[in-house]
């Protein structure tokens, strides 16, 4: 039990690890980025559990003798080691407990901060990273006290792999080098608030590097060093004669709220990306989006791109859709625009002021787009009202496995 739950530990931690250099390459496997940010969460959660097992595990036994309910077992004298590495790691138990005890306390107080929402991000950000010192000191602790018979065994080979990609993701976080090579230089050609919605639209130019990047698709943005790199959905379509993007943030937290104050026109900025496959790839010929609240933000950028792009002879693009935005907030002038960009990409714009117009519901939904079985659905915005939707489609016969497409825009 104790090589089963320090094996199963390690390697989500070094799963863990390797995600948390957002490797754009496994990302159509996985749906995008945010899904592989909730298989980092829960491999997280997996180590955790694994990791309290383990700990009670090995130190069960020891309470059970202190409390009288054993008896230390009789030890004779152990065999000596002929083989040198072995009797090496062997010399070095004592050292990788001890030090693995405490990387332990460490590891759990860390991934426990790290679940805990009202942390401010702007610590998580710097106390996330300790996890990879964390990390490494229970890699040691593994090489140590993995059975050594184990290394010549797959088992052993897995781990060794698991092991050397988790090391050198580890490497990677603590040098600051993640997504180093997907990162370039921008910046702030306007800014424009929306006081009704309480929403902020950053317009930054980003002149060399930029690889171009589809509608859906999301960036992060680095305008203080201190705060790190946030996660923004782009709110436009890319342009080569432009050279510009934009993002619409919502006032939802500590970080956002400061951001009319902190950002300034000329600012320089970092933006890395892009990432996610909330692309709007499909053969329907009809599209269902839903955008609740600051979830508009993907569809506002892909409408932006149709409007530019349905009047070229070669567009290919021949779907149509309907927009869904439910919102508590209203800004007469976001709203304005969002009926522009509809009307420019001729999209069907169905807007919903939950106190004027109540609750959007698949029935709704379903009543305004009859062919709604041939469509496919594309939702961004609170993932409970996402999922209550979905729930809604599938109980009506709906596809959802294959035409529901929801981006979970929560990296935490």
């Amino acid at each position: 039990m104790m090589q089963f739950t320090g094996i199963v530990t390690i390697g989500c931690m070094s799963l863990a690890m390797a995600l948390a250099l957002r490797p754009r390459w496994p990302e159509s496997w996985f749906g995008g980025l945010d899904k592989m940010y909730r298989l980092h969460k829960w491999l997280g959660i997996t180590a955790l559990v694994g990791a309290i097992v383990h700990w009670l595990w090995a130190q069960g036994p020891k309470w059970a003798v202190g409390w009288g309910w054993l008896e230390r077992p009789v030890r004779g004298e152990r065999p000596p080691i002929e083989n040198p590495v072995e009797a090496f790691f062997a010399n070095l138990r004592g050292s990788a407990e001890g030090v693995g005890e405490w990387a332990f306390y460490a590891a759990v107080l860390l991934i426990a901060l790290a679940l805990i929402r009202y942390f401010p991000y702007r610590l998580f950000y710097k106390t996330h990273r300790l996890l990879a010192v964390a990390y490494l000191v229970l890699v040691f602790h593994a090489v140590v006290l993995t059975r050594f018979s184990y290394w010549t065994l797959p088992v052993g080979w897995l781990t060794a792999v698991l092991l050397a990609a988790g090391t050198w993701a580890a490497a990677i976080v603590l040098l600051r080098r993640v997504g180093a090579d997907r990162q370039v230089k921008g910046r702030i050609a306007s800014l424009h608030y929306y006081p009704g919605v309480r929403a902020l639209e950053t317009e930054i130019e980003v002149p060399q590097g930029w690889p171009g990047h589809k509608p859906g698709q999301f960036a992060f943005a680095t305008s203080n060093v201190a705060e790190g790199a946030h996660p923004y959905t782009i709110a436009s379509g890319w342009h080569r004669e432009s050279q510009r993007i934009s993002f619409i943030t919502k006032e939802l937290g500590d970080h956002t709220r400061r951001l009319r104050e902190k950002l300034s026109v000329g600012q320089d900025v970092k933006i890395e990306g892009p990432y996610g496959c909330f692309t709007f790839d499909d053969d329907c010929p009809h599209q269902i989006w839903i955008g609740g609240g600051i979830g508009i933000t993907p569809f506002v950028a892909r409408m932006k791109h149709m409007g530019l792009q349905k009047e070229a002879p070669d567009w290919p693009e021949r779907q149509t859709a309907d927009l869904f935005h439910s919102t508590g907030d209203v800004d007469e002038e976001a709203l304005g625009k969002l009926a522009a960009d509809a009307e420019s990409a001729d999209v069907r714009l169905h807007v919903l002021v939950d106190a004027r117009d109540g609750r959007l519901t698949g029935e709704r939904i379903r009543a305004a787009v009859p062919k709604w079985r041939e469509a496919s659905i594309w939702f961004c915005g609170p993932t409970g009202f996402g999922e209550a939707l979905k729930r809604d489609f599938a109980a009506h016969g709906f596809l959802v496995g294959r035409r529901f497409h929801q981006e979970l825009f929560a990296m935490r």
